[in-house]
């Protein structure tokens, strides 16, 4: 039996692949994976990350993920963890979202985790790690979000899925679900729902009457939480101390997931 070291928590010789890591949790991921000793290939979409490798890509393109494959492939030939945390969103009741701004929710948050894992698992071998990052609304209802929550259930699902299925080849799937961690991306949601709320009353352009979004409540722990908190469980994910760990989600929210509807205010 292999005994656990504190070595295990260390990425040293890995190489990690996140997406989404300019800013907010992906940034977060990023650095910590650097200072637990991984290499680090990082890419964006709209401000060019930093990595040992980094490029700006939007990762609903297949060509540009195959170009940032490539890259990846040429310089370190494997990966070892991907962690797949691009994804947006925008505020909409369902009548009031149209079929090209579902089509966009749909690439945006799902084809492109599928697009980006069958591009980067030829290059993992045993012992690597895929780490999926969804949210609270992939176990919650979501009104104004329902395309979003939709897609982020169906990579939970997925995640599932792909950890027996890859399970004989020694890979790990995994999903982080965080909540209540303030980043520039959530905040600038938030303000943006309550101006639309305030200009348009209870009524929307679809008929529908959409609640307004609810102010931010603590959660179970008394505060809310930082991005370094979903950077923490994403390097449990990636070392060996999660080597018996698959098939799962981390719930990063300070115990909403667990407390339902209640909230401390």
């Amino acid at each position: 039996m292999a005994a656990l070291s504190p070595d295990g928590i260390l990425l040293t010789g890995r190489v990690a692949v996140v997406t989404g890591g300019a800013r907010g949790l992906g940034r977060a991921i990023a650095a910590a994976f650097a200072a637990f000793g991984a290499e680090v290939a990082v890419c964006d979409r709209v401000t060019p990350p930093a990595g040992d490798l980094a490029m700006t890509l939007d990762v609903r393109d297949p060509v540009s993920v195959e170009v940032f494959a490539g890259a990846v492939r040429e310089r370190w030939g494997r990966v070892d963890v991907l962690v797949n945390n691009a994804g947006g969103t925008f505020h909409a009741p369902f009548l009031g979202t149209s079929e090209r701004g579902e089509r966009t929710l749909v690439e945006e948050n799902f084809t492109q985790v599928t697009g980006m894992i069958r591009k980067f698992l030829p290059m993992m071998g045993e012992g690597a790690s895929i780490i999926n990052v969804t949210s609270s609304e992939a176990h919650q209802a979501a009104p104004g979000f329902a395309i979003y929550a939709a897609m982020k259930a169906a990579v939970e699902s997925l995640t599932r899925s792909l950890a027996l299925e890859l399970a004989p080849r020694g890979v790990r799937v995994n999903a982080i679900a965080p909540d209540a961690l303030p980043t520039e991306g959530e905040l600038a949601m938030r303000e943006t729902v309550r101006a639309a709320d305030a200009g348009r009353g209870a009524a929307d352009p679809g008929g529908e009457e959409t609640p307004p979004y609810e102010p931010v409540r603590l959660p179970p722990l008394g505060r809310l939480g930082e991005p370094s908190d979903a950077a923490a469980a994403a390097v449990f994910l990636a070392g060996d101390l999660a080597r018996f760990v698959t098939g799962t989600t981390l719930h990063v929210d300070g115990g909403i997931h667990a407390a339902g509807g209640w909230r401390r205010v």
